[in-house]
C-alpha cells in the first residue's frame, strides 16, 4: 500500500476527520465544528513521509513512510508491554528495528505516550490495525466532546 492509498483508506475510515498537511506530514484530527484553536487540536493518527521528526526510521528511503496511531495505555501495554522511557538521544530503545517495513511496533519517540507505528503498511496490516484505528478515532471524538468544558483535556499538535 503506498502513501496515497493509505491516505485514501484513512479518509474513507474517518470521513468527518480533518486531514491537515504540514511539510508533507499529515495530521488526522477530529474537530468537525472547527471550534478548537490550533493549540487545542491533537492528532490521533499521523502519516510521516520523512525524517523531519526523528531519524530512527530512516524514512529517506524511496517510497518509505510511517503510519503512527495513538493507542490507549491499556492497548499499548497489551501489545508491547510496559511503556518505555526515552534515552538521552530522545529515542526509545525497545529492541525493535525501527527501519523494518510492515511491522507494527512502538513509535521510536512517542511510545511513552502510547503511540505505535508501522512503516509502509500492507493492506492486510492496515486491516489488522482497523480496531486500533477505530479506537483512536473514538477517543478523539470523546476528547472533542470534553474540550472547552471546565476540566476538559487539552492537546497540542506535535511538531
Amino acid at each position: 500500500m503506498d502513501h496515497t492509498q493509505l491516505l485514501d483508506s484513512l479518509r474513507h475510515l474517518y470521513p468527518d476527520a480533518e486531514f491537515l498537511e504540514r511539510a508533507g506530514t499529515v495530521f488526522v484530527m477530529y474537530d468537525p465544528d472547527h471550534r478548537l484553536t490550533p493549540e487545542w487540536r491533537r492528532p490521533f493518527v499521523t502519516v510521516v513521509p520523512d525524517d523531519a521528526h526523528d531519524h530512527a526510521s530512516n524514512l529517506g528511503r524511496e517510497g518509505v513512510y510511517r503510519l503512527n496511531v495513538e493507542l490507549s495505555a491499556d492497548a499499548y501495554r497489551e501489545r508491547f508491554g510496559p511503556h518505555p522511557r526515552a534515552g538521552a538521544d530522545g529515542l526509545v530503545h525497545t529492541g525493535h528495528d525501527f527501519t523494518a517495513l510492515d511491522v507494527v511496533m512502538p513509535h521510536p519517540v512517542y511510545a511513552p505516550m502510547s503511540w505505535a507505528c508501522v512503516l509502509c503498511p500492507s493492506a492486510a496490516t492496515v486491516e489488522a490495525l482497523r480496531p486500533l484505528l477505530v479506537e483512536a478515532y473514538t477517543r478523539a471524538v470523546r476528547r472533542h466532546a470534553q474540550e472547552g468544558r471546565p476540566g476538559g483535556a487539552a492537546g497540542t499538535l506535535p511538531g
